[in-house]
């Protein structure tokens, strides 16, 4: 039986195809821009910290659409979301290849932004709704995929054809593609509901809970914190490592390199074997050992005993926090339960957008005022932190078992 047939006559296992590919393009352009950037600016005649502008326009429109998916998905549904937030994506991709002048970009990465928002919290949303916590690990593991692919593309483009604008291009006709496969499934994406009659029968995604309503949920906002303390924190490490390794503690630029260009990867393996594990451990175990295995990375780190204990540091860090993402999203229906569920992933994806901006300009201010050695000191308190808020945020769900076992409604 060829593949085709099977996702044919298998819906749900074409649905989880074609979401592991879609979160494949997702990563994609988030490795274009670091290969791209010196080519883009020459090409613009731009100066280097004008990036910043191209970010903060991105950010700004996949934090829009990500806090109101919930309400989108409700009374839109989550498959024509994806086909027009694929089409969206893809045309402001390829039009960055055709403006001549760059605050047009920066105009377009509103758009991209805005696509890309609303491609993660809704496919984040259904899987949650409706698949295991492996299926949601390799989801993400989809996206540890697309982000190591993105600079090999930009690279080829930029080697042999001697342009930036050849991996965008890829990228944009990708976006379209997935697209069309988004909009030729709308009926699969739609058939998986639960029949009406029953609270406890009911997907995430039927729920039309007012945002306001959810707004004015204690958990909610706990919830959110987690997600900006998690993703400023991976994003730090990411940030900062190399200039730590190189700068502060003398580390060889070349082995610096390696293990700080293969983080996103380390955090694909760590996700893939997740995946396998994450029925058997369950949310909690996933992300109380990342985090475990977090502090001992980060102390190490902080210890610095020698130049490889840096490095095996790194690693262990990098590992050790892949599954703690998708394990918290989807958990987010245990923390706040399913009437603010769909609502709540959306407003924690617009928190990504928030705590990867916030966490590594901050520790960059603390770097330039005192030393480069606060940032493993603060990541390890920021760890610290993200721990004591997820014992706490689990407080509403043993409520309600316990509230369940006593007869309580």
């Amino acid at each position: 039986m060829s593949l085709w047939t099977k996702v044919r006559a298998y819906p749900r296992l074409g649905l989880v195809f074609l979401a592991f590919i879609a979160f494949v393009a997702l990563g994609l352009p988030d490795g274009l821009l670091g290969v791209g950037w010196p080519s883009i600016r020459a090409g613009f005649a731009i100066p280097l910290d004008a990036i910043g502008l191209l970010l903060i326009a991105s950010v700004s429109g996949y934090m829009t659409s990500s806090f109101l998916s919930g309400f989108l998905l409700a009374r839109v549904g989550v498959g024509r979301i994806l086909a027009a937030s694929c089409l969206l994506t893809g045309l402001a991709l390829l039009g960055y290849t055709f403006v001549p002048q760059w605050w047009m970009m920066v105009l377009l990465g509103v758009f991209a932004g805005l696509g890309a928002g609303a491609i993660d919290a809704g496919l984040n949303t259904y899987v949650a709704a409706h698949f295991s916590d492996g299926i949601m690990q390799w989801l993400h593991a989809s996206w540890g995929v697309g982000i190591t692919i993105g600079p090999i593309i930009m690279t080829l483009g930029l080697t042999s054809l001697h342009t930036w604008r050849f991996g965008y291009r890829v990228v944009g006709v990708f976006q379209l593609a997935l697209a069309v496969g988004f909009a030729l499934t709308l009926a699969m994406w739609n058939q998986d509901r639960a029949p009406a009659g029953g609270e406890a029968a009911r997907r995430l995604t039927d729920y039309k809970t007012p945002m306001s309503e959810t707004l004015r949920q204690p958990w909610v906002w706990l919830s959110v914190l987690l997600f900006v303390l998690y993703v400023g924190a991976e994003g730090a490490l990411g940030t900062w490592t190399y200039t730590l390794l190189t700068e502060s503690r003398g580390v060889d630029k070349t082995l610096a390199g390696f293990f700080a260009g293969s983080y996103w990867f380390t955090f694909t393996i760590g996700r893939v074997v997740a995946g396998v594990f994450a029925r058997r451990m369950g949310v909690d175990k996933l992300v109380l050992g990342g985090l475990a295995g977090a502090l001992l990375g980060m102390a190490l780190l902080v210890w610095n005993p020698s130049q490889m204990a840096n490095v095996v540091a790194v690693a262990v860090i990098g590992l050790a926090i892949a599954p703690i993402f998708p394990a918290l999203t989807s958990g987010t229906r245990m923390r706040v339960g399913d009437r603010y569920a769909a609502n709540t992933i959306g407003m924690q994806m617009a928190a990504t957008g928030f705590g990867t901006a916030l966490i590594p300009s901050l520790l960059g201010v603390l770097a330039r005022r005192l030393s480069l050695e606060v940032i493993p000191v603060c990541l390890l308190g920021v760890y610290i932190v993200l721990a004591g808020v997820y014992i706490l945020s689990m407080r509403p769900r043993r409520a309600r078992v316990a509230a369940t076992r006593v007869g309580v409604p």
